[in-house]
């Protein structure tokens, strides 16, 4: 079976920088579009950045300038370094990945178990 699993998340200051890993593991025919998304408690859970298999990367305009999405297709991971972090970016942070399992099945969406990111001010 796929499992996304993350780390990477903490406690930081404000102004710090944090960096968070996801790694798709099992029976990946193909993993396309990656993710991440964060959720404050009560509230919806968000888009943070997200990035195609050829590298192309969107932003929501809270994280722009500060936070960079990349992956390696190789090993099937895909990262966040965040920079220049403030309290408004405490959220549990989830990772995010359309994958086919096959070729004769369209893409599934797959999520992690989440990593808490907190910023102390």
């Amino acid at each position: 079976q796929v499992q996304l699993v993350e780390s990477g998340g903490g406690l930081v200051q404000a102004g710090g920088s944090l960096r968070l890993s996801c790694a798709a593991s099992g029976s990946i025919f193909s993993l396309n579009e990656m993710a991440w998304y964060r959720q404050v408690t009560g509230k919806q859970r968000d888009l943070v950045a997200r990035i195609d298999r050829g590298g192309g990367a969107n932003y929501s305009d809270f994280v722009k300038g500060r936070f960079t999405i990349s992956r390696d297709n190789v090993k099937n991971t895909v990262t966040l370094q965040m920079n220049s972090l403030n309290p408004e970016d405490t959220a549990v942070y989830y990772c995010n990945a359309n994958i086919r399992v096959s070729l004769w099945r369209p893409g599934d969406v797959y999520w992690g178990q989440g990593t808490q990111v907190t910023v102390s001010s």
